[in-house]
């Protein structure tokens, strides 16, 4: 059996009146509220957060690999 329990937490933020009035308005212009576009950038900064960790375990798990020699920026840049 597996349980899941999810965990929500409010965060007040302090913010001028204009530039939460203009907010609303570019939610509004997108068909969605100010709750949800703050929701969606919240998973992006988490996102990122994410996608650095990945790449730090996985240069950690390829630190062992050697290509035997140096590349020149020609080869390091080169399309194929």
């Amino acid at each position: 059996m597996v349980y899941t329990v999810f965990v929500r937490q409010n965060i007040t933020f302090n913010a001028d009146k204009s530039d939460i009035e203009l907010a609303r308005e570019e939610a509004q212009s997108q068909n969605t509220t100010l709750h949800e576009l703050f929701r969606d950038w919240l998973k992006v900064i988490a996102g990122r957060k994410a996608r650095v960790q990945e790449y730090r375990a996985l240069m950690h798990e390829l630190r062992h690999v050697n290509a035997g020699r140096k590349f020149t920026r020609e080869e390091m840049n080169e399309r194929r």
